[in-house]
């Protein structure tokens, strides 16, 4: 399998941090939808990352659906989702809870970077921007009492998919605009991040 985009998008990073966690051999190309746009397009026309080429050519987009494929395909020993099956029922619906908390705060400050970094000073709209810093602290506001009780991941003793989405999620934040976040107000988030970030899977992927 080939995973294609950049390390500096969090949903890159959550599938190669994935990848690794559920022990499935990829290569990784660092190919830029900004900088290497046609080289992107010859890969998948729509020019979307990530973009997973599975071994038989067959492309996927989306982080989301390239995990649910690798779920599959990874078969339980491997899975970092708790079953959908009854009584692991309750479970699996939490850990989608925490993931789309994640995704949500991966957007709304994807939405505020690319507002403040992409758009001509002049064309910014001042209540956008106010609205989604108010979603993404809406979010990690909802996640930071949640990782408060983490013993020590936020589903148990075994870093799940929960805990790769919202570490990569926070770790963008904290990248693309640093000073955003006071760190006094989300402590667990910060501990869980560095948790997380010590291991050797996300140490061997950098978002910088």
């Amino acid at each position: 399998m080939q995973l294609i985009g950049m390390l500096d998008s969090p949903y890159v990073r959550r599938v190669a941090i994935s990848l690794k966690l559920m022990g499935m051999p990829f290569e990784h190309h660092s190919v830029s939808v900004f900088r290497h746009f046609d080289r992107f397009s010859a890969i998948n026309p729509v020019v979307k990352a990530p973009t997973l080429v599975c071994d038989d050519g067959e492309t996927l987009m989306d982080s989301t659906l390239i995990l649910g494929y690798l779920e599959a395909i990874a078969g339980p020993a491997h899975s970092l989702m708790p079953s959908s099956s009854a009584p692991d029922h309750i479970a699996h619906r939490d850990a989608l809870k925490l993931i789309g908390l994640g995704l949500a705060a991966d957007e709304k400050a994807v939405q505020r970077y690319y507002e403040l970094n992409l758009r001509p000073e002049d064309k910014q709209h001042r209540p956008w921007i106010e609205r989604v810093t108010g979603q993404l602290f809406a979010a990690l506001d909802l996640i930071e009492p949640i990782a408060a009780k983490a013993s020590p991941w936020l589903m148990g003793k075994r870093i799940l998919q929960p805990d790769v989405t919202i570490t990569t999620a926070w770790r963008f934040t904290h990248f693309v605009m640093p000073g955003l976040l006071e760190e006094s107000r989300y402590p667990a988030l910060r501990a869980l991040s560095a948790r997380t970030e010590a291991l050797p899977e996300f140490l061997s992927t950098p978002l910088d």
